[in-house]
């Protein structure tokens, strides 16, 4: 048996979405974007959110909305992705990294406190796994000290923390719907906020600078005689990261399977949960809770890890590592301020093959490789 870690769920409905693209004969930023940030903006149950080819230029363009000056520090937990930092660096600021809590992998907030200083001027806390980072406590502190809060919802699409969903608890929040997550556009990620003064200018900033897409100014031609239709301005330094029609039409049909989605991933969680419970040598990686929420992986921790990654690979189990540490890489070494725990817990960590497709005989298979290797222990 071979068993893939991820693979995204997509069937007639996305190609159906996709064949009204097609029939339109309109490719690019277009209608299909506009109406899935609407459907976005009412399931999330934001004032504002724009569509984008990534997360990453989610959490760029969600700092640029500052305007902070040079220099200033950004607080983000050591275990995330790179993502998470080099937005950082993209806007000239500097990333501290926190440490991370033992049992949770979320951000350590009291190291946060011991990490802060008057230059600081934002943190960004990332549900990793999907598992939430305790937003009212975290925006009790931020707000102590002053910083804006930028949600890493990367891995949380969906996710709900005390009944309000994970991305409208911060100032920003910013989303992923890369081809293995929750729930996917192929490519592209969302930002989404109640502050629209703020966050309005990033559309032309998504759109190299551009103040009217080209939809937009066809619509207009066709509207009205003017032969000055097609004008626009550039006031703006932009980027290219707008999302297109064709990844907006997956994601609205994703969109509308999220919730079953979702519902199917703890219900696969909760078999791995019970299968491994009692184990000498596996545990999970979080304190799942299998009732509600939306959880993008399930992990466990091994200290044979290397062993176990083998023993998998040798029964066709595919697994991962989510993630190497940031401090420890090259890029960001010379941003090291001491995250023990963080250096010490990643040793431990297997990703299980985690996609909502898993059939009930692939999920006993991989947990009967679990119990054979623990019992060897």
């Amino acid at each position: 048996m071979n068993i893939r870690l991820f693979k995204p769920s997509i069937g007639n409905e996305e190609l159906e979405n996709i064949k009204q693209v097609f029939e339109r004969e309109w490719l690019g930023l277009g209608p299909m974007v506009s109406q899935f940030e609407k459907e976005w903006n009412d399931y999330i149950g934001s004032k504002m959110s724009i569509g984008l080819n990534s997360a990453t230029a989610a959490l760029h363009l969600a700092l640029m909305a500052y305007k902070f000056p040079k220099g200033k520090k950004v607080l983000v937990p050591a275990i995330t992705f790179a993502s998470t930092a080099t937005a950082v660096l993209y806007n000239d600021l500097i990333p501290v990294f926190v440490d991370v809590e033992k049992d949770t992998v979320s951000m350590d907030l009291k190291d946060l406190q011991r990490k802060y200083d008057k230059d600081c001027v934002a943190v960004i806390p990332v549900h990793n796994g999907g598992y939430p980072v305790p937003m009212d406590k975290l925006n009790d502190l931020a707000k102590s000290l002053n910083l804006k809060v930028i949600e890493d919802c990367a891995h949380s699409a969906g996710g709900v923390y005390k009944g309000k969903k994970l991305g409208t608890w911060g100032d920003i929040g910013c989303f992923s719907f890369e081809e293995k997550k929750c729930m996917t556009t192929g490519d592209g990620g969302m930002i989404c906020s109640d502050d629209v003064e703020l966050i309005n200018p990033l559309r032309a900033q998504r759109w190299v600078g551009i103040d009217k897409d080209t939809w937009k100014r066809t619509q207009n031609a066709e509207s009205n005689n003017d032969a000055m239709h097609w004008h626009y301005e550039i006031a703006l330094l932009g980027y290219k990261y707008n999302m297109n029609d064709v990844a907006a039409a997956i994601g609205l049909a994703q969109l509308h399977k999220l919730e079953k989605m979702n519902a199917q991933r703890r219900r696969i969680f909760k078999k791995y949960i019970e299968g491994i419970s009692g184990l000498k040598t596996i545990k999970p990686i979080f304190p799942y809770n299998t009732e509600e929420g939306a959880y993008w992986f399930f992990g466990i921790r091994s200290n044979h890890r290397d062993e176990l990654i083998i023993h998998l690979k040798n029964k066709g189990i595919a697994t991962g590592v989510h993630f190497y540490p940031l401090p420890m890489q090259p890029l960001f070494q010379k941003y090291d301020k001491s995250t023990p725990v963080a250096k010490e817990i990643w040793k431990t960590f297997i990703t299980l093959p985690s996609h909502v497709d898993l059939t009930d005989e692939e999920i006993n298979y991989v947990i009967d490789a679990l119990q054979a290797f623990d019992t060897k222990k």
